[in-house]
């Protein structure tokens, strides 16, 4: 049986390399084959020349840098049926290939994948992926709860037969970000079966700096209007929740400032204490949401997740909002190709 395993990469000179080293010391079936495709973007770091020292590793090219197109062209060059996604910014267990092609023969699903888990690097990057873990930060979704196994609505990477493509299509090449997500709304809606096991393991290494996390979230939020635009309808309720909040402060900061402006001092007193309140009720709900992690990480770490919470929630939230008033599709930001909300960086 071929297995056919598509990697999107673009840039990732200090990454590609440990990475295909531990994919080809992944513990297989006897009579397996493993097919390695990996959807370069034009990398100009030298990606493509340690790409070319490995034997066994096939190269698409993918000219216009984004995932959901690098995805594409390496399903279609594919020639496994059944087809394994795998990240450059992942660590994976040696079984996990194994574990993946067992869970989707023996569920029957479309798409099978394991839990997010995010294991980060230094003070900060273990607040980030702490804060990644927390249901309060994360909105409660199963993808993100280690212990769940079953039906899911989304799941982190995948792993698919090739008639789920034909059921459902490609991913949507609009979309910079949530491709993958869309593509499982899109599944489901259509009869598929999404699964997560515990059973499949993977380490995924979050962003290491808040300026970096912020506009990763900014860019999630953005494109999650144009997935709800393009099916009209939520996949949860939970990807509305930071834009609620977001508006909510917004709302409170321009009615203060305008009663100030006006000098309505009541207005303007009742307007500052409705906004204080506010933040500093969601700040307490931080500080308890961080409360779970008190006897499991160092109280350096501990300190900084309420803050990091914070830096999902009105990033993810501020993108939503900017993305309501734009149209919400890649063909809209095409001026800013290479802008905030359609570059992909690292």
């Amino acid at each position: 049986m071929t297995i056919s395993v598509i990697v999107p990469c673009r840039n990732e000179k200090l990454h590609i390399g440990e990475f295909l080293n531990t994919l080809f010391l992944q513990e297989l079936e006897p009579g397996w084959r493993l097919e390695i495709l990996v959807a370069d973007g034009r990398s100009d770091d030298g990606t493509r020349d340690i790409l070319q020292r490995y034997a066994g590793v096939r190269v698409i090219d993918n000219p216009e840098q984004i995932v959901s197109t690098g995805l594409n062209a390496a399903i279609a060059a594919a020639k496994g049926d059944i087809i394994v996604r795998m990240d450059v910014h992942t660590s994976y267990a040696p079984d996990y290939i194994r574990q993946c092609v067992h869970v989707l023969e023996e569920t029957g699903a479309d798409n099978v994948g394991g839990p997010w888990v995010a294991k980060g690097r230094g003070i900060l990057g273990n607040a980030i992926a702490a804060a990644f873990q927390s249901r309060f930060c994360s909105g409660g979704g199963k993808a993100h709860d280690p212990g769940y196994e079953g039906e899911v609505d989304t799941v982190y990477l995948g792993c698919w037969s090739r008639s789920a493509f034909d059921k459902a299509g490609f991913f949507d090449t609009d979309l910079v970000r949530n491709q993958d997500d869309e593509f499982n709304f899109r599944l489901r809606r259509l009869g598929g079966r999404i699964w997560q096991s515990t059973r499949i393991k993977s380490a995924y290494e979050p962003r290491n700096s808040l300026a970096a996390l912020f506009r990763q979230y900014l860019q999630y939020g953005f494109w999650r209007v144009a997935v709800i635009r393009k099916h009209k309808s939520l996949a949860a309720w939970r990807h509305v929740v930071p834009a609620l909040l977001v508006s909510s402060i917004l709302i409170w900061m321009v009615a203060f400032a305008l009663a100030a402006a006006l000098r309505l001092h009541l207005a303007a007193l009742a307007t500052g204490a409705a906004l204080e309140t506010e933040l500093a009720v969601y700040a307490l709900a931080c500080v308890a949401a961080a409360g779970r992690f008190a006897r499991t990480v160092d109280p350096r770490v501990l300190l900084l997740v309420p803050g990091v919470m914070a830096v999902y929630h009105f990033a993810y939230g501020l993108g939503f909002l900017i993305g309501v008033v734009n149209r919400g599709d890649r063909a809209s930001s095409e001026e800013t190709r290479y802008g905030l909300f359609t570059e992909l960086t690292r």
